[in-house]
C-alpha cells in the first residue's frame, strides 16, 4: 500500500471543507448534513470518517480556513496606526468605510456564514462550543473590539475625545448595531423574497456610514451644517 503523505492529507481534507463551504452558501449552516457532504465530495461514509470525527470538526476546520483566507486584521492596524497624524472622527470614518467594503464583498459568503453560526449558537450553544472553542485566534470582529477598545481608552486618556458615554457601552453600542446591521443586510439581500421598500437602504456603506456618524457624536465629535465631520 503506498505511503500517505502529509499533503496528501492536507489536499483531501481541504477538498471537504470546501465542499462543506460551498454547501453553507447554498443552505443554512444548521441544515447541512455530513451526507450532503458525502455526496458533494463524492467520498464514501469511511472516506469522510477518515479525516473528521463529524460535521462540527469539518465546520472548525472550514472556520479556520475562512479566517486565514479573509483576515482585515492587518487594515485595522493599519488605519489604527495612523491615530497621531488624523484626527479621531476621521479614524472612525476609515474603519466603517473598511468594514463596509468587507461586508459588502462577503455578504454572501463569510458574512452570511457567520450571522448563521451566531443564530446556531443561540439555539445550539454546545456546538458552537465545540466548533469554535478549538479554533487558535480570534476573528476579525472579536479583534476589532479589542483594538478599538485599547484606541478609544488612549484617546481619551490624551484628552484627543470627550466620550458622551465610557469605553465599554460604546464597544457595547457598535457590536449590537454591527449585529444588527449585519443580519438586516442579510436578510434582505439573501433570504428575502417579497422586495422591502427600504432594501435600497439596507446595503452596508449606507447602513454603516450612519453608523460612523452615530460613533462619532459618541465621541464627541461635531458636525458641520455640511455633513462633514470636525473636531
Amino acid at each position: 500500500m503506498p505511503k500517505v503523505t502529509e499533503e496528501y492529507i492536507v489536499n483531501k481534507k481541504k477538498m471537504i471543507t470546501d465542499a462543506a463551504y460551498e454547501l453553507c452558501l447554498q443552505k443554512t449552516v444548521s441544515t447541512v448534513t455530513m451526507q450532503d457532504i458525502i455526496d458533494k465530495t463524492g467520498f464514501s461514509q469511511g472516506g469522510i470518517y477518515r479525516f473528521y470525527k463529524d460535521i462540527d470538526e469539518i465546520f472548525a476546520d472550514m472556520i479556520r480556513q475562512m479566517r486565514e483566507r479573509v483576515s482585515i486584521k492587518g487594515k485595522i492596524d493599519e488605519i489604527l496606526e495612523q491615530k497621531d497624524s488624523l484626527p479621531p472622527q476621521e479614524i472612525t470614518n476609515r474603519l466603517f468605510e473598511m468594514l463596509a467594503e468587507f461586508m459588502d464583498s462577503e455578504l454572501m459568503g463569510i458574512e452570511k456564514i457567520d450571522f448563521e453560526l451566531s443564530v446556531l449558537a443561540m439555539n445550539m450553544p454546545n456546538r458552537i462550543e465545540k466548533i469554535m472553542g478549538s479554533l487558535p485566534e480570534i476573528g476579525n470582529m472579536e479583534y476589532l473590539t479589542m483594538r478599538t477598545m485599547e484606541s478609544f481608552k488612549e484617546q481619551v486618556d490624551r484628552g484627543r475625545i470627550q466620550p458622551r458615554v465610557s469605553s465599554e457601552e460604546l464597544l457595547a453600542f457598535i457590536s449590537s448595531a454591527y449585529g444588527g446591521i449585519q443580519m438586516t443586510c442579510i436578510v434582505n439581500n439573501c433570504y428575502q423574497h417579497e422586495r422591502n421598500p427600504l432594501t435600497a437602504l439596507y446595503q452596508p456603506k449606507i447602513q454603516l456610514k450612519t453608523l460612523a456618524q452615530a460613533v462619532n457624536y459618541l465621541i464627541g465629535a461635531k458636525t458641520c451644517t455640511d455633513g462633514e465631520i470636525k473636531s
